[in-house]
This record gives C-alpha cells, structure tokens and sequence, in this order.
C-alpha cells in the first residue's frame, strides 16, 4: 500500500472513529482500534485501487444510509460531497451510480466481521455488574423481512406459498443472538422461509459455535426442542426456555424440587428425517431438566440447583426474553431493516450486515453513555440516541481533532439522559386504533391491470377523437 493510500485511510478511520464517540480514554475502551479497523479491511478487502468511493469511505457511507431517516442512495451520496465540501476537497458528481457500484465491491465478509468483533468486544469491556451473577446472559429469537419482488429475490428467498404469484414479496429468516446485558448483537443467520433447514432452530444449529461455556440462553417455546438443548448443553450452555405444548408435563413424576417444581429426565427422541445418522448418534440418550409452572407459564430449564436459582428467579430471567423482541423491533422499526430495498439476493445480505453492524455501533455509543450515567444500557431509549447521534453527525465529522473529547462528552451526556420510563406490570393490546384508508388490495399481477388500464385509455381516447 502507497503512502497517499495509507494516509487517506488513516483519515478516514479517524472520523468514523470520531462518528461513534471512539477517542482517546473512551468509557469502555476501545471497541473499534485503528489498527484493528485497518486489519478487516486489508484482509477483507485485499489489494484495492484508489477510488472516489473506496471501501472505508464506501462502508461509512453504507452505514451513515441505515442509520439515516431517509435511507435513499441519493442521500448517502448527498452526504458523501458534503463531506468532501467540508475538507476543502474537490465535490464529486451526485450520480449514485458509482457508490451503488462500490456496494456491490464492498465484501460481505467485511460487514459481517465488523458486526460480530464489534459485538463480542462490547461485551468483553461491559462492566461485570451489568451481567446476572457474573455469566452473560444471551438472547436468541428470529424475525422475517421482506424485500422488493424481483427475479432474484424470489428464487433465493421465495414468497409465502399461499400467496398467487405477482402477488406477494420474497421474506428472508433472521435469526440474532442478542447480548441481555449490552443489547449488541452477537451473531446473526439470515436464510428462506420455505425449505428444508430453513426453520429458526436449524439456523440456530449454524450459530452455535458463538457460545462459550458458562453462558445462559434464553429463548422461546420454539427453541424448546431436545436436540437444540442437547447441542447447547454439550457446549457448557445453560437453558431457560419456555415448555413447549406438544410435551406433556407431570408434576406427580421426577425428583420434586416444591410446589409444581421438579426434576425430570427426557428421553432422546426418534430420529427426525433432516438429521445425518452421525449428529444422531452423538446426541446423549438423556437430559437432566428442571420443569417449574408460574402461573400460565410451564419453564424449562438447566439449572437445577432450587437453592442456586429460585423458582421466582427463573420466572424474573425468563421475562428479560421480551427485551430481545425490543431490540428486533428497534432494528426492523426505527432502523426500517424490516422492508428492505436491495433487488439481489448478495445485496440483501449486505443490507442487512450493515444494518446490523450501523445496530452494534449505536449500542457502543448507549453502553459508555449509560456506563457514565450509572445505569443499564436497556433503560435508555434506542430511538432517543439514535436521533442524537444523528443531530452530531455534522458536528463530529468536522470538528478538531483537540476538541472531540468534549464533544463525545456532550454526546454521551445527552443521550444519558433520553431514560425510558418505568412500565412495571404494563399491559397493552396488540391492536392498531387508527384506520387504514380504504384502498382496494392488489389480487392481480400489476402487468395485467396496467394493461387493462392501458385499453381504457386507448378507448377514451378514440371516444374523445370521434
């Protein structure tokens, strides 16, 4: 790499260093190094040649798009020249043709490396008191997004089956891990909806090797199956986890622990016909679970000590499991990851990596915010900080190199203060109030009834000429 080259790159890790309050003496240390950050994009990327969008500035912008209110290329593009505009440079053209370009070439590997070191070295700086007794505490849920309907799109990820074709958009799987303690995402597996190995449980089968002994996995009733608490407590893993329903529970039967709590053995099922005879024969024929029932609800669980963990202690674990549907829901809704705009199935998963990666920086700058402010990063609007580090934007991106430690610490200090309110015992319905308007639904290709449109208005015409 020349020396011009290495410059540029130099000054750019710097602002985006800069963008998400990474300076000398940050709160939890440094998350996103420089020579780390210069490291993922020699290997990633490898030999490169110079270009107006290169593959740092090309990912700062990539990201600066997810995290925008407009999300439109245009406006990436938009913001690229004023930057240039700032630093005295010479503007580029705003055709959005070559930063689309420079998408396509920027590495998938990249983004996904990022999202991930960046997540798991959140959680190593976290302090020891945000864990629960010390052990990290993951969250594991899926979701669906959808897609513009093209070609591409439906053969890799094909709409519902139920809906006609033309009709209906093509819907990727998402399934994240998600720290309890910082809200980073850990890991992540995107595939179809349709298909064999395509369920929530087998992506998480692919994620796996992320978890490290002395962790605890919460999740739903979905994840409640033998063969997925088997793999996890192979691997040293505590499970929490809601009884399925198709499993019956007998509380006259096991070694009784109190009132409705006992512990069981689970026989090792029939072989399902999607797994390989090996992974069947490495399952143990056993597992030793602790099934408790609190109200309407029926845990399964691998911690078994009653005096270790309380039965009102798995109850309050297991209700954190609805912060990861927060977290979704911040990534989908305030982030617009849920309707994507990508028209090929390799920028879809780049999509989403950056919307994940744009996701894990905004929790760097909530963890040394709430770090600072003596408080959990859950109880700090993620929508709140993600419109101060908006407002910032210009104001870091120019700002002195003597001066960015002040302005980090007017950052953190106003998004410390974006606190959610205490909603102990909240109960709401999931039905909308306003009305949607009263607009017929598409049950026909849209060629078709353009086309018909098109006959209607060949024949208002003729009827006006005669």
């Amino acid at each position: 790499m020349d020396s011009i080259k290495k410059r540029r790159l130099q000054e750019q890790v710097c602002r985006f260093r800069a963008r998400f309050a990474q300076s000398a003496g940050a709160v939890l240390g440094d998350v996103i190094p420089t020579a780390l950050l210069k490291r993922w994009i020699e290997e990633e990327v490898g030999p490169y040649r110079e270009r107006v969008y290169g593959p740092l500035r090309t990912l700062m912008l990539f990201l600066e798009q997810v995290i925008g209110a407009d999300q439109s290329c245009q406006d990436a593009v938009a913001r690229g020249v004023s930057e240039q505009v700032g630093l005295g440079k010479k503007p580029s053209s705003l055709n959005n043709g070559p930063y689309c370009d420079a998408r396509k070439r920027l590495p998938l590997g990249l983004l996904k490396r990022m999202g991930r070191e960046i997540g798991d070295r959140l959680a190593e700086r976290q302090p020891v008191a945000w864990l629960w007794r010390g052990r990290q505490i993951k969250l594991v849920d899926g979701t669906t997004v959808s897609m513009p309907d093209t070609p591409a799109n439906q053969r890799c990820f094909p709409q519902n089956k139920q809906q006609k074709p033309g009709l209906g958009f093509p819907v990727a799987r998402l399934v994240a891990v998600v720290s309890l303690s910082c809200g980073a995402v850990l890991e992540w597996a995107v595939g179809a909806c349709e298909g064999k190995l395509t369920g929530e449980t087998s992506l998480l089968s692919g994620l796996q090797s992320h978890f490290k002994s002395g962790d605890i996995m919460i999740a739903d009733r979905c994840y409640a199956g033998y063969f997925t608490i088997a793999l996890m407590t192979r691997l040293g893993v505590d499970v929490v986890v809601r009884q399925n329903k198709m499993r019956c529970t007998d509380f006259r039967r096991g070694r009784r622990l109190g009132k409705r709590d006992h512990v069981v053995v689970w026989i090792l099922p029939k072989q399902p016909p999607w797994m390989d005879d090996a992974t069947y024969q490495s399952m143990p024929a056993t597992l030793t679970m602790r099934e408790t029932r609190i109200s309407d609800w029926t845990l399964a669980t691998t911690l078994l000590d009653v005096a270790t963990v309380s039965k009102g202690e798995l109850l309050a674990m297991y209700q954190q499991r609805w912060q990861v549907e927060l977290d979704l829901r911040s990534i989908k809704d305030v982030m617009q990851m849920g309707v994507l705009r990508c028209k090929s199935p390799e920028m879809v998963s780049k999509e989403i990596a950056a919307h994940l990666v744009a996701y894990n920086l905004a929790r760097v700058v909530m963890s040394q915010a709430a770090h600072l402010a003596k408080t959990l990063p859950c109880k700090l609007s993620f929508k709140g900080a993600l419109q101060v580090l908006r407002a910032f934007e210009e104001s870091l991106r120019h700002c002195p190199r003597g001066r960015l430690s002040t302005r980090h610490a007017y950052l953190l200090a106003g998004i410390s203060q974006l606190r959610l309110p205490a909603r102990l015992g909240r109960v709401e319905p999931r039905v909308k109030k306003r009305r949607a308007k009263p607009q017929r639904l598409l049950t026909e290709p849209r060629e078709i009834l353009r086309a018909r449109l098109e006959i209607q208005k060949a024949r208002h015409i003729t009827a006006g000429l005669s």
